[in-house]
């Protein structure tokens, strides 16, 4: 099998070791090349070229941002692909079950290939871009537009980065006075909405080894999903944090709503909002249109996983 190992050296947890041991490991049965990335998009056009050119897998250490980029370039195509995690928080190599040391998981991904545990799943699409596991607008978004600041300390602070980024963004940089956006799906109509998450997969993120869980409902199989934060009071806040750290479900209430295996929603805002993509921050519009692509992507599944 011809593999590109595609590799952003500037992900959190990339090592000239690690790329060293996983470059041997891949090699011992295939056909490596190694590519690396250098700049935004990059990843996107490394893994089209190579599956213009024959290669038959793309594996990707680093974080989620450079895996949407290798996704939005194999997106359509053969050619498969295979994460390893490298970044900070990794969210979706460890939801399809990969572990989140790369040595590890690079032996799951080779163990995987040998029994060809591929599977074409499903992306979400909005703006002329795929996403793997969610897209989060308005205050997530403005959370994670602060992270993005500071990347040096992300490195080696993501987690406590992004607790202290969420406080300052909701006490500083974000309008809590009245609702941000309205979304629309062929369920319902929600016109007061402050935060919306649109997920492909779930769970929405990880703090630590602990996942949070917004919509259980969400696989790479089904549709996607969609949760509307309806106020911001400080008590509401506490509460949904309070469940989502003890794992309680998030169900339909007056301050949220759910709604899941969606093929189609827009979100229309009253003036223009954040919004991020797998993690990456990527500006303000004033109306996102969403779908759901089924089975546009083959990708490595962990064997295990997809035994259980």
């Amino acid at each position: 099998m011809r593999i590109l190992l595609l590799v952003n050296e500037s992900a959190s947890s990339v090592t000239a070791r690690t790329r060293v041991l996983i470059q041997a490991a891949l090699g011992e049965h295939h056909e490596v090349e190694l590519a690396l990335t250098s700049r935004r998009g990059h990843a996107s056009r490394l893994a089209r070229g190579a599956a213009s050119t024959g290669t038959d897998l793309v594996a990707v250490l680093g974080g989620d941002g450079t895996l949407n980029e290798a996704a939005n370039g194999l997106a359509g195509t053969d050619c498969v692909l295979a994460a390893l995690p490298g970044g900070s928080t990794n969210v979706f190599a460890r939801t399809i079950g990969l572990d989140d040391d790369p040595l590890e998981a690079t032996r799951q991904t080779i163990a995987a290939i040998a029994t060809n545990s591929i599977e074409s799943v499903g992306l979400g699409e909005v703006a002329g871009r795929y996403f793997l596991f969610h897209c989060g607008n308005g205050f997530d978004a403005a959370v994670v537009k602060q992270v993005e600041r500071r990347p040096a300390v992300k490195r080696y602070a993501s987690h406590p980065l992004f607790l202290w980024a969420g406080v300052d963004t909701w006490l500083r940089h974000y309008d809590r006075s009245e609702p941000r956006m309205k979304v629309e799906h062929p369920l319902a109509t929600v016109d007061d909405s402050y935060l919306t998450v649109v997920l492909n997969t779930d769970p929405y993120t990880y703090l630590g080894s602990r996942p949070l869980s917004l919509a259980p409902a969400a696989t790479l199989s089904k549709g996607l999903s969609v949760v509307a934060l309806r106020t911001m009071g400080f008590q509401t806040m506490l509460a949904l944090l309070r469940d989502l750290f003890e794992g309680k479900p998030v169900e339909n209430n007056d301050d949220l709503h759910v709604a899941n295996d969606l093929s189609e929603l827009s979100i229309v805002g009253y003036n223009p909002f954040p919004y991020q993509l797998d993690g990456d921050y990527l500006g303000e519009v004033e109306r996102l249109n969403f779908s759901w692509c089924p089975q546009i992507l083959r990708l490595v599944i962990p064997a295990e996983v997809r035994e259980s």
